[in-house]
């Protein structure tokens, strides 16, 4: 992924962050009304770099919210467009985020849910005299 041009520097396996964004992204699609478009973004923090991926759609209730990333856990059916997933997709995310010492959020009102997936950059990580 890039930022302004640049290449977003992060530590982790490649393969283990293709799975969590592909995780949240097949969310997205499966929580996105038809002829709607998810938007992704990369926001620069001061020592992480946070990847949003947005959808609209119908919010989550707020009292799912704190339980979303819990194994096997399943918000209602009918906010789905289609298909059903495992529930246990977005604690595949929160696991693989957390081994890289990051952090996954959600938020959701009556626009749209967004999914932060915040990682630690790489910069910040490595002692200026190894540049």
């Amino acid at each position: 992924l890039k930022f302004n041009g640049m290449p977003c520097l992060v530590e982790g396996d490649p393969q283990m962050f293709r799975r969590a964004i592909n995780n949240l992204l097949s969310n997205a699609l499966r929580y996105t009304p038809e002829g709607q478009a998810i938007t992704v973004s990369i926001r620069e923090q001061e020592s992480f770099f946070d990847l949003v991926i947005e959808n609209p759609g119908k919010p989550i209730p707020e009292e799912h919210l704190s339980r979303l990333f819990d194994r096997f856990y399943r918000v209602d059916p009918s906010r789905q467009r289609k298909g059903e997933g495992s529930g246990i997709g977005l604690a595949i995310v929160k696991s693989i985020v957390e081994a890289h010492h990051g952090r996954v959020q959600v938020e959701s009102d009556v626009r749209s849910t967004r999914f932060i997936l915040s990682v630690p950059r790489l910069e910040k990580m490595i002692p200026e005299t190894q540049y």
